[in-house]
């Protein structure tokens, strides 16, 4: 058997795979999550490629084609090498697989469908063939492992997870796979022999985010910056035209998608549900409901709702790595000249864009950072804050509100050295501070905490306001 490669991390998930052969009764599991996450590879680890069957749906393409890739994975993988005659239908597909099934050796058999929402193509009755498969005979063994997989994460979790027809609550388990945290791309690119510091890979995850498939193309002999030009800049890197592959791989209709991308990678802490319409110019409907819920499903942006304010003020945020760095830098690029990266790395764009995406960072390691304040097991609720009124401008990006009577409102700063608090930052450290008590009204302990790459620099600001000093260390504990 092939050797397979090593799996990092997802112990989580491994856990929950591997104890589907204890079971005692038939499994059927959802695996979902953005494009590139991985998914795939995590279940042909877990089971060490050893299906019952496995298929792959075909992307773009028709009910007949579907059926005969159908019909090839049946003969390829039937051991007997029997005839199996041609089906025009996905019942009658349903019930070769069964028969298949039922002549293989006792024991669990894992059924593998992958890129599940491919083979729901229009008019093909296959979500109601694959209900019937479940329904009628599957769910009645004690067997059967049914692992269903796709990137189109709205389509698991409408179609399938939320079904409202025969499939309801027929989901046993479910996955929603992450993107890596900082300490599992760290021991990622040590596995491949990258030897990177940690401000580096923080530099690499705000470009790549923790997505496996990219992070696979980083070689070793390049720094970071380095890897970046080669990655975004080069006319044949892999993520010069990711951006297009990704989003119309994932929805049918992208163009209103990517709309939405472009209008949040404007607007930092992002937009209302009205601001948005306007600006990305979509209807005022359902079908901007769904859009957006599809979006956020897939983990491209994020639906929050500020310090002190209510629901139907929600905002929606850009937190998709690639997609923020994409629209801020590589689709403004045109016929590029060597280094592109590396030359621009002192520009006011880049120091922009870093200190946002350093923010974004932070937000994907809340659990780390709680970790890393010593409030690991108290009740915590976080959120943005943004002043009303006519008053100075105050804003802060991450409030940590405890049930322990303390509230953690946090700075989070981008810089090669300790970073220094001068007095006009303090001032204006003071005011933020002071128009959040007045604002909030809050009877809590406010404490200011800094998270910074290699902490704060000692002086009489830094004594004399800060609480709490987190360097970047803290964001890689596992």
């Amino acid at each position: 058997m092939q050797k397979m490669a090593r799996l990092i991390g997802r112990k989580k998930e491994l856990q929950l795979l591997n104890a589907l052969n204890d079971s005692d009764k038939s499994e059927f599991v959802a695996v979902y999550g953005r494009r590139r996450v991985g998914k795939t590879f995590l279940i042909r680890q877990a089971f060490e490629g050893q299906f019952a069957f496995q298929l792959t749906g075909l992307a773009n393409s028709t009910t007949r084609k579907q059926l005969a890739n159908f019909q090839a994975a049946l003969i390829r993988q039937n051991a007997k090498q029997e005839s199996i005659n041609p089906v025009d239908n996905w019942f009658d597909a349903f019930g070769q697989l069964i028969d298949f099934l039922e002549a293989q050796p006792t024991g669990k058999k894992v059924v593998f469908l992958d890129e599940l929402p491919w083979l729901d193509t229009l008019k093909s009755d296959f979500m109601s063939a694959l209900e019937h498969f479940w329904n009628s005979w599957a769910s009645n063994q004690t067997d059967i492992i049914l692992i269903v997989c796709g990137s189109a994460a709205s389509w698991i979790i409408n179609k399938l997870i939320n079904n409202k027809g025969g499939l309801h609550n027929r989901v046993t388990k479910r996955i929603r796979l992450e993107p890596f945290t900082l300490s599992e791309t760290e021991i990622f690119l040590q596995h491949k022999g990258v030897a990177f510091d940690r401000y580096q890979i923080i530099q690499l995850y705000m470009v790549l985010g923790g997505i496996p498939y990219y992070l696979d193309f980083v070689e070793r002999g390049l720094s970071a910056a380095q890897t970046i030009d080669k990655l975004c800049f080069d006319p044949d890197g892999i993520l010069k035209t990711e951006f297009t592959n990704l989003y119309t791989s994932l929805f049918k209709k992208a163009q209103n998608h990517v709309a939405v991308i472009e209008a949040l990678s404007k607007k930092a802490k992002g937009l209302t549900r009205d601001e948005l319409i306007e600006a990305a110019k979509l209807p005022n409907g359902g079908s901007t409901t769904v859009l957006l819920q599809e979006l956020e499903s897939c983990n491209f942006i994020r639906k929050y709702v500020a310090f002190g304010k209510k629901e139907k003020n929600s905002l929606y945020q850009l937190i998709d790595f690639y997609s923020l760095f994409y629209q801020a830098f590589i689709k403004k690029t045109g016929t590029l000249d060597q280094n592109t990266w590396l030359n621009s790395l002192d520009s006011p764009q880049y120091r922009a864009w870093s200190g946002y995406a350093f923010e974004m960072v932070c937000l994907h390691h809340l659990t780390e950072i709680k970790q890393g304040l010593g409030i690991g097991g108290v009740q915590t609720t976080t959120s943005s804050w943004l002043a009303a009124g006519d008053g100075p401008r105050a804003q802060v990006d991450l409030v940590i509100d405890r049930r322990d009577h303390v509230i953690n409102l946090c700075e989070m700063k981008f810089s090669i050295n300790p970073f220094t608090i001068d007095k006009k930052y303090a001032d204006e450290l003071r005011n933020k501070i002071g128009t959040f008590k007045a604002q909030t009204a809050t009877r809590k302990a406010v404490y200011l905490t800094m998270i910074t790459t290699y902490g704060v620099a000692i002086n009489e600001h830094a004594n004399a306001l800060v609480q709490n000093s987190l360097t970047m260390d803290v964001l890689f504990d596992p």
